[in-house]
């Protein structure tokens, strides 16, 4: 029997949404403010917005920001599909808790001795700071998100699944194709929409190993918030907030359509 939800529990729920929501919606009105500050809204206008797509070198910006968070969560879902189920493999449980607490490191450990870490390293290594820098850096601390998604839905698989399979003649690549994956695939894209969120949103790290010529969203709005206040960064943020809650809608609608009915077995 559901229990019903009090009126303060209702208010306080209210309020939260509120504190959160409120700053972004003022970030909103005020980048079609035709004053050109956030203080007196005096018309609606347009104008920071077709400013915002006539800079080139911030498209550019943008157009990075998107390669390298698809890419790095692309390239760490795979890897972090595979090490779930090596992970998983493991019959031990004091091994599986082992390389659990290894995976969570770069979760727990605050991001600037993270990017600091990843600056010595290239730095050591002798990669140039830039794109791959970048890239290497956020496939990093994005595996063992992807890894934290895909792993619960394999402890949930019930092993008689796998079982069965092998008795009806399943080799080990069916087993995977046709069984594990199809059953671990709503993991798989919490995994990649986890992992393209936390790139597209990361700063401390990526501040530390950008270079000259390549920069980031994040970078990028950083430095312009600190020359002071510029209704382009506030139509930059509105059109990030419209796209995250895009993402937000796709991964619904993808990890409803693909919940596994029944033993979520294919043929």
């Amino acid at each position: 029997m559901d229990r019903k939800i009090s009126p303060f529990s209702k208010l306080f729920l209210g309020m939260i949404f509120i504190i959160l929501y409120l700053p972004i919606f003022f970030l909103i009105f005020y980048s079609f403010n035709s004053g050109g500050n956030m203080y007196d809204f005096e018309s609606f206008t347009l104008d920071s917005y077709r400013e915002l797509f006539d800079d080139t070198r911030l498209l550019i910006i943008v157009l990075n920001t998107l390669l390298i968070a698809l890419l790095s969560a692309l390239i760490s879902t795979i890897v972090g599909v595979f090490g779930a189920l090596a992970i998983h493999s493991f019959k031990r449980r004091s091994t599986k808790n082992t390389l659990l607490s290894l995976n969570n490191v770069l979760i727990v450990s605050p991001d600037v001795i993270i990017g600091a870490s990843f600056l010595i390293l290239f730095t050591m290594a002798g990669i140039k700071l830039g794109l791959y820098s970048v890239l290497l850096s956020h496939i990093a601390f994005s595996v063992p998100i992807v890894v934290l998604m895909v792993l619960p839905k394999l402890l949930e698989m019930s092993p008689s699944l796998i079982d069965a399979a092998h008795d009806l003649g399943a080799s080990r690549w069916d087993v995977l194709r046709k069984v594990v994956l199809p059953y671990i695939t709503p993991g798989i894209f919490a995994g990649f929409f986890m992992a393209l969120t936390y790139s597209l949103d990361d700063f401390a790290v990526t501040f530390f190993v950008t270079g000259n010529g390549f920069t980031t969203l994040s970078v990028e709005i950083y430095s312009l918030a600190r020359r002071g206040i510029s209704l382009n960064i506030n139509a930059l943020s509105t059109l990030l907030f419209l796209f995250t809650i895009i993402l937000v809608i796709v991964y619904y609608f993808i990890t409803v359509r693909n919940k596994p009915s029944g033993m979520g077995v294919r043929r």
